[in-house]
């Protein structure tokens, strides 16, 4: 199979200590050529899952019984729980659960060297769940060489082409999704895999390749450093789990608005033939749906992006009223497929916690699943033409909704919490008194577009002196943020942040634990550029998700994409 233009690697600007030149793979347009990730899928795997409980092998019923139909229905659940989203089609068994446990491999969560901030629980004491979605490139095995093409790059470093943070309300009513487009210019944070080896901070380079320097916890890293949301699992998938998936539901219907054909006189594309209207896609086919850029709208990888996100909300939709996913044989066989191509954290590792997960997500009704890309422009740094960056305050506002646990769709929920423990906790150790807390304040308000704003460290400051914090000092040194943070190194200085947070107004999800910090460190970000009080726009005060994420609700039936002018026939 063919895939699409260049399958690129960047030097890295001001890299100090990767020791990875800045090769970029060109494509001549022959036959078996590929795309530089064009076609990862889009994190998407099937596999098992379990409750956990004996009794579905040999369990009651006898053949044709209760116990026959449980493992059925079992099977179809465990195809659904790792499709794409595995968006809320779950449920129990135990066929081949140790066989299945084998199958899945795991990595580390968080390659990064500064953990993340613990989740802030709602007033019933529930928290939200996040969930990234990473498609790798990887031609690591024969069917993934030839469904991924590319020959000078069998056995290379893999790259993450899809980047999909999933995150489920505390209450599960909704559900949000944001996709990062795979060339997103930005700076990967140092990495540490798991032999030891480090992977040094990087200038600026290309989000995908965070795969490939350590491993998936090293993406999860770099989605962290961006967005400041803290990632409970990751669930890797590549080519082959796709294909498999998309066979073992029978077919996905998609629809495009002319006659299409994936394919310029370069020989660049992916392939993709389909009739005006909607098309049930499956199998290897499905895979050049999710994998085609050239062909859909202005052929850029923003276009890909919408393109999954209409696949990945029909499916969610075909799998929710599917009666197809029947058949045993098809399922054990799916089971296998899958699980062998995933790759999860930890927490993740055996079909029971992937049952667990995907009840969590069976909860949320399709209406209120909301499809985004992370809002962008394109970069005009030298050497990134064609490539994107974070669009402000855009990106950030729908970073903060995602941290704050606000629905993307804005619309607020119509569940009914359950009750609060009857015994409160224990209450924290109060924070000591303001004149106690040293905080020191850096200027962070640098953007390529506007540099930075001159004496802001100075200001706030003199600022948080007036509001009794009368240890706070400007520091010379300058940490670039998108958003303001106040960092701290340890525990026991967590209070202490949190008051400096609270006294600014900013919220809670802004307060982060480094290692990078000596004590408390506020940085004045880019999202506060002027004046003595920090903006309510960016404490959060917007209800729904910009127009410049392009959302996309599950829900919507009529979504059809637009074909690139020269890609019909």
């Amino acid at each position: 199979m063919q895939g699409e233009d260049t399958r690129e690697r960047v030097g890295h600007a001001g890299e100090h200590g990767s020791g990875r030149g800045g090769a970029v793979r060109e494509q001549d347009g022959s036959a078996g050529t590929d795309d530089g990730g064009e076609g990862s899928p889009p994190a998407a795997a099937p596999a098992g899952g379990s409750s956990g409980r004996p009794g579905t092998l040999g369990g009651p019923g006898g053949p044709g019984g209760p116990g026959r139909r449980g493992r059925r229905r079992t099977l179809r659940w465990v195809a659904c729980v790792l499709s794409l989203l595995i968006l809320g089609t779950a449920g129990a068994g135990y066929l081949y659960y140790e066989h299945l446990n084998g199958n899945i491999r795991t990595d580390d969560l968080n390659l990064g060297k500064n953990g993340m901030a613990g989740h802030k629980v709602n007033a019933a004491g529930q928290t939200p769940l996040n969930i990234l979605l990473i498609g790798s490139d990887a031609r690591d095995s024969a069917e993934n060489k030839a469904l991924g093409g590319a020959r000078d790059t069998f056995d290379g470093p893999p790259l993450a082409d899809v980047q999909m943070l999933v995150h489920v309300s505390a209450d599960r009513s909704n559900m949000s999704v944001i996709s990062m487009p795979r060339d997103t210019v930005l700076k990967i944070p140092e990495c540490t895999d798991r032999s030891g080896k480090v992977y040094e901070e990087t200038g600026w380079t290309l989000t995908n390749e965070s795969l490939s320097r350590g491993g998936p916890g090293c993406t999860v890293a770099t989605w962290y450093k961006l967005t400041g949301i803290t990632i409970d699992h990751f669930m890797q998938v590549d080519f082959a789990g796709v294909v498999s998936m998309a066979d073992a539901i029978g077919g996905v219907p998609v629809c495009v608005k002319d006659n299409v054909y994936s394919r310029n006189s370069r020989g660049q594309g992916s392939g993709l033939k389909l009739k005006a209207g909607t098309t049930s896609v499956k199998g290897e086919q499905a895979l050049q749906w999710l994998r085609t850029r050239y062909g859909f709208k202005d052929g850029t990888d923003l276009a890909r992006t919408e393109a999954q996100h209409m696949y990945m909300n029909s499916m969610v939709r075909e799998l929710r009223r599917s009666t197809k996913l029947t058949d045993p044989a098809k399922l054990q066989s799916l089971a296998e497929a899958a699980t062998s191509a995933l790759t999860v954290d930890a927490g993740l590792d055996t079909v029971a916690r992937l049952y667990a997960l995907a009840e969590e997500f069976k909860q949320v009704p399709t209406e209120r699943i909301t499809m985004t890309t992370m809002p962008n422009f394109y970069s005009r740094r030298p050497g990134f033409a064609g490539k994107v960056e974070p669009l402000q305050p855009d990106a950030e506002q729908v970073f903060r909704m995602v941290r704050e646990d606000i629905p993307l769709d804005g619309k607020a929920s119509r569940r009914t919490a359950p009750a609060a423990p009857a015994s409160p906790a224990a209450p924290e150790d109060p924070a000591p008194a303001a004149g106690e807390i040293g905080v020191l304040v850096q200027n962070g308000t640098y953007t390529d577009e506007l540099g930075a704003a001159r004496g802001r460290a100075t200001e706030i400051a003199g600022v948080l002196t007036g509001k009794g914090f009368t240890r706070a000092a400007a520091d010379s040194r300058t940490d670039p943020q998108d958003r303001t943070v106040v960092f701290y190194p340890s525990a026991e200085l967590a209070g202490d942040a949190r008051a400096v947070a609270e006294a600014i107004g900013l919220p809670v999800s802004s307060v982060l634990k480094s290692t990078d910090v000596s004590g408390v460190t506020l940085v004045v970000g880019a999202d506060w550029r002027e004046g003595t009080a920090y903006p309510k726009d960016a404490a959060g005060n917007d209800a729904k998700a910009p127009s410049s994420a392009k959302p996309l609700n599950a829900g919507d039936t009529g979504a059809c994409m637009d074909v690139q002018p020269g890609f019909t026939w």
